[in-house]
C-alpha cells in the first residue's frame, strides 16, 4: 500500500476531536495510536482493544507521523 494511499485515511474535521488527526473520520485520533505504539503495544493489542480499526489504519498513523516530522529548516546567514 503506498503512502499516499495510507495518508487518506487519515481525516481532519473540526468538529470530530476538536480538529485534530483521526482515523477515517473516527473519534481515535492518530496520536492515540502513536501513543499505544510508543508504549509498546504490538499492532495485534491494538487491534484486539479497538477492533473498528484495520491495520492499514496503524501503519497511515505512522506515515502520518513521518511526514509531518520531514520539514524544511531555514537558516539565516
Amino acid at each position: 500500500m503506498s503512502v499516499d494511499h495510507l495518508l487518506h485515511r487519515i481525516t481532519i474535521d473540526p468538529h470530530i476531536c476538536g480538529g485534530r488527526p483521526c482515523l477515517r473520520g473516527m473519534r481515535i485520533r492518530v496520536k492515540d495510536v502513536l501513543d499505544l505504539l510508543a508504549a509498546g503495544a504490538s499492532h495485534d493489542e491494538i487491534l484486539s482493544d479497538y477492533p473498528y480499526l484495520e491495520e492499514a489504519d496503524i501503519f497511515a498513523a505512522l506515515a502520518y507521523a513521518s511526514q509531518q516530522t520531514d520539514h524544511c529548516i531555514l537558516r539565516v546567514a
